[in-house]
């Protein structure tokens, strides 16, 4: 099996692959470095409150200045902490406190930043991105003991609440004339920003200042109300009635983020928002309509296997369940995932679910009743009954999977599948998800499917759709991240089809990593970002899914680092 290892999800981590002994590294060759460029998500800067000093410099260890330390600071905060935690503990990526760095010394790690490793190490020297002063400066930073940034709690929240637009200064009705079902919200990561896109006409109807690099965006029970939040912990409501869509509510939760969602049980829509930060661990339940913070609940705790403390359990992916007024969230360093009953928010009551640490990213099987989320570092997808509150299964499968939301199916032979595609190796695994009819094919891996590579963030198919769609984004191959594949559910064993998305956008320029498609409401069309630098020209390329050709390219220089996409009707209902 072919394994791809990467530095971290859109680039951001420090990857120093600290394991068994180690030695001074070896200058890579020229082609290595070829295929360990940096790709546009390196460039993540958030807005990041930060500690001003050092902690006190470590004995033995290079002496910062106050200065130094804040520009150090800041630079793993941007590019490192997303995978490696704010205490540098390690989640995804490596620990990189100091009883390992130590350990290492300064010149391997100054080679490793400056050169990189076939292990999925950016050359973050040799690209450009770090000057030599720089890689000096974060040599001596990972030698000395983090700082820990402030917390953030109600008083900080309330301090950033915004009410652009009162609820009662919004129209009774829908004011314009847009397609609400088929409009696309699409991630402008680059330029702290969401473009609105017309699923018929493919324009853009509206530009929107965001946060930074957008994360996800979610649609309220009714279709009303939008919900995007930044890297950096800042959401915006946006009001789809409105002529045009604009923003009404916002709010920094955090200082950094990646998870926000909505009510959607009976008799509770759009009643709350939810949002987990990433600093500090902890989750916020807000008003639907405003924004406005009702209630913050830390995820500090013990992990689930070891049963030791962990200060830094940040809150990946959060659902709203369809059986229960309840969020499911789930803390990723701890590995346990959250039913939170958001029926009192006065006697709050947190149903604790052990299940396997690092969880990520995950989505509901076809019925809306059990939840699969990856628990990535471990090579696990665990499985959630939301309607009693229980877990269900844990699974192995490939290497790191990362299934978004994943994509649901019916397979010819096992009945309905719920697929992940893998960041570290090329497999796509089907898991079974029908106990009562398909009873000896649930919860295992029913079959795994070869695709082009490594490095795949997202997987993708509709109801209506006989199509199966993989990207692989991460891939060091040039040629394989600017291309998905394409399987034919009714015949999975014939293998997959490339589509060339990068050649078809006809940009020649840049690395064109090709990201997340996502389908129209109808499931006649699958859209996928052309993700290539912010002062690169990007685009979004339209395929028929039927024929599996060109539809229609989408360009605009507005369109700065596109990533994520999504139908507003899909997200609405869980589509996927």
């Amino acid at each position: 099996m072919k394994t791809f290892l990467r530095a971290s999800a859109f680039g951001m981590g420090l990857a120093i692959a600290f394991s068994g002994a180690v030695a001074v590294a070896d200058e890579p060759s020229s082609e290595k470095l070829k295929t360990h460029e940096t790709t546009p998500g390196g460039q993540y800067q958030p807005s990041l409150d930060l500690p001003a000093g050092q902690p006190g410099a470590k004995p033995g260890a290079p002496v910062l200045t106050a200065e130094q330390f804040t520009q150090a600071n800041r630079i793993y905060f941007e590019r490192c902490a997303g995978c490696h935690g704010v205490l540098r503990k390690g989640a995804t990526g490596k620990p990189l406190t100091t009883d390992i760095t130590t350990e290492l010394g300064g010149e391997y790690i100054k080679a490793f930043i400056t050169y990189g490793s076939p292990a999925g190490m950016p050359n973050w020297g040799t690209s450009g991105d770090l000057s030599e002063a720089e890689i000096e400066l974060m040599t001596a930073y990972l030698l000395n003991d983090p700082a820990t940034p402030p917390e953030w709690g109600m008083k900080e929240m309330e301090g950033t609440w915004k009410i652009v637009v009162p609820v009662d200064k919004r129209p009774k009705k829908r004011a314009n004339k847009l397609d609400l079902d088929n409009l696309f919200s699409v991630t402008l990561r680059d330029a702290g920003q969401i473009a609105l896109i017309d699923g018929e006409s493919k324009k853009i109807v509206s530009v929107i200042d965001t946060g930074y690099a957008v994360h996800i965006s979610r649609v309220s029970a009714s279709g009303r109300y939008l919900y995007v939040i930044g890297r950096d912990a800042r959401i915006n409501l946006i009001d789809l009635y409105m002529d045009p869509p604009q923003t009404v509510a916002e709010i920094k939760v955090g200082l950094e983020a990646r998870s926000v969602e909505t009510s959607k049980f009976k008799g509770w829509e759009d009643k709350y928002a939810i949002a987990g930060s990433y600093w500090p661990p902890q989750y916020v339940i807000m008003d639907g309509d405003t924004l406005k913070p009702q209630k913050v609940v830390s995820t500090r705790g013990m992990t689930v296997d070891t049963q030791e403390y962990h200060p830094e359990p940040r809150v990946a992916a959060i659902v709203a369940s369809h059986y229960r007024p309840e969020f499911i969230v789930n803390v990723k360093e701890t590995g346990n995932v959250l039913m939170v009953d958001y029926s009192d928010l006065n006697n709050l009551k947190v149903t604790t679910i052990g299940a396997e640490r690092f969880l990520h990213d995950g989505g509901f099987d076809s019925t809306g009743r059990y939840f699969l989320v990856a628990a990535n570092a471990r090579n696990t997808i665990a499985v959630v009954d939301t309607k009693e509150d229980k877990l269900t299964a844990l699974i192995k499968t490939g290497a790191t999977p990362h299934p978004g939301r994943g994509a649901n199916f019916v397979h010819p032979k096992f009945g309905p599948v719920w697929a992940t595609s893998h960041l570290g190796d090329e497999t796509i695994a089907l898991i079974g998800t029908d106990p009562a009819k398909h009873k000896d094919s649930a919860w295992k891996v029913v079959q795994s499917l070869e695709g082009q590579g490594g490095g795949s963030l997202f997987i993708k198919t509709h109801p209506k759709s006989t199509n199966l769609w993989v990207d692989t984004p991460l891939n060091p191959e040039a040629e394989i991240s600017s291309s998905v594949v394409v399987f034919d559910i009714k015949n999975l064993d014939k293998g997959y089809e490339v589509i060339p998305i990068g050649e078809l956008s006809g940009i020649s320029e840049g690395v064109r990593r090709v990201v997340q498609g996502e389908y129209n409401k109808a499931g006649t069309e699958v859209w996928f970002s052309v993700w290539n630098g912010k002062t690169q020209e990007s685009a979004i390329v339209v395929i028929d899914d039927r024929t599996r050709k060109l539809k229609a390219v989408i360009k605009d220089k507005r369109l700065v680092t596109p990533t994520g996409k999504f139908n507003v009707y899909n997200t609405q209902h869980d589509v996927y």
